[in-house]
């Protein structure tokens, strides 16, 4: 093992120590906090400690950890703003974490935080890391997530993502703005606007 590696192995257990160990008090016992499994029942009791952590992490694995454990229903709704403000900090140069803050809101965000899950997807200045907000949005009632969704469509960044979230909200007012992706240059996005179509066809259909 190199120098720097094991620098970093060290770094990572001096700043997981002290969450292993309020882990540990609410009855988990795990040795890393990637050990969590968000699809266990029992993690949600966790939850309050992660929170706690999760802006006091400073170490990659172990923020990356705590966020992969809150991406689970049972952090729902309690997690969606404290991700929100996690996302907000912008303290990752890679655009990964944040895009990971995304993909936990894809599951936990719902309407109490619609407005700052509306201005984050429609900043550009977030890139790529907001693809998985336009999920998030399809978790809203509001409809005017449809409106934004449709104006997303034009941010070639996550505009595929966009087509994905119409789909998921059967949106029947999307049709004719999701058709010119079926000849989309990328195959995964040409792929997802046939998906989205077939649902809202499905879902009028069956109205």
């Amino acid at each position: 093992m190199d120098e720097s590696a094991r620098r970093e192995i060290e770094q990572r257990e001096r700043e997981t120590a002290p969450i292993i160990a309020d882990l540990s008090r609410v009855g988990l016992r795990v040795r890393w906090v990637t050990d969590l499994d968000s699809r266990a029942p029992e993690t949600a009791k966790a939850m309050h400690v992660l929170l706690y952590w999760l802006p006091r992490a400073r170490n990659y694995w172990v923020k990356f950890g705590i966020l992969r454990a809150l991406s689970a229903k049972w952090a729902k709704p309690a997690a969606a703003r404290p991700l929100v403000d996690e996302f907000e900090r912008g303290e990752d140069p890679t655009g990964f974490l944040k895009w990971q803050v995304a993909a936990a809101l894809s599951v936990v965000a719902d309407d109490t935080v619609f407005g700052e899950i509306t201005s984050l997807a429609q900043d550009r200045r977030h890139g790529r890391a907001r693809e998985m907000l336009m999920l998030a949005l399809a978790n809203m009632r509001n409809p005017q997530a449809v409106e934004v969704l449709i104006e997303l469509l034009d941010d070639e960044e996550v505009a595929g993502h966009a087509v994905m979230a119409l789909g998921k909200l059967r949106a029947q007012a999307a049709r004719p703005y999701i058709e010119p992706f079926l000849a989309h240059s990328k195959a995964w996005v040409r792929r997802e606007a046939r998906k989205a179509l077939a649902k809202i066809d499905k879902a009028r259909q069956a109205g």
